[in-house]
């Protein structure tokens, strides 16, 4: 399995022969361009993680694509009648790569905003690394995982959960996501306490160099 970070909480996971995209959002434009794709997959609507203006043209540029994103994505973006519902607690198999829906819900930002759909994803390929990306939400933490995706920097998270989600998933690696409105000292504060207070061997790829699991 190869893993490029692009920015925030959008990754490209090359693994059972396949290139798939994760979460292609407006807070990152390293994904802009990209071809050449199996699928994108995107775990919920808000626009750092499903970019309504330049996600159109990703799917356009990828006709061969398959587009899995969760329900509520579908009103929200032009997906070009190509975006199929991917309904939590349910999988899709993409030749010998099996992509599982979790979760459902995403994090609470306040009691007055309107809740919406998240699923996390976890990506398993015979013979390769498990990887959890979880979107938008630390409530579910699936058996398993070998790599795990840790949001960091949201205005629904704190360190305490984001903590316990990565000690609750117990995977041996992981590395940040969501971490857009981080500036460098953030950063480094949220790596070193994760890093510390849990299992977890946390990998710094911010390069945006695919990096090999």
């Amino acid at each position: 399995m190869q893993i490029t970070q692009l920015g925030h909480s959008a990754v490209l996971v090359e693994t059972a022969g396949l290139r798939v995209l994760i979460d292609p959002g407006s807070f990152s434009d390293a994904w802009h361009g990209l071809t050449d794709l199996d699928a994108i997959l995107v775990t919920h609507l808000h626009p750092d993680h499903a970019d309504p203006e330049h996600l159109p043209a990703l799917v356009a540029a990828n006709p061969q694509a398959k587009v899995l994103v969760e329900p509520g994505v579908i009103d929200a973006v032009d997906l070009k009648e190509r975006g199929e519902g991917l309904n939590a607690d349910s999988s899709v198999s993409l030749g010998g790569l099996k992509v599982s829906a979790v979760g459902g819900r995403h994090a609470v930002i306040h009691r007055d905003i309107p809740m919406i759909g998240n699923v996390g994803l976890v990506l398993e390929s015979e013979g390769e690394p498990t990887l959890f990306h979880p979107g938008d939400s630390l409530a579910t933490a699936p058996a398993g995982i070998d790599i795990v995706a840790a949001p960091v920097m949201a205005p629904w998270a704190a360190m305490k959960e984001t903590v316990d989600f990565v000690r609750d998933v117990a995977a041996p690696k992981g590395f940040l996501i969501h971490d857009g409105l981080l500036n460098e000292r953030g950063w480094k504060l949220f790596d070193k306490q994760i890093g510390n207070l849990a299992p977890t061997v946390m990998e710094d790829h911010r390069d945006q160099q695919p990096w090999t699991v």
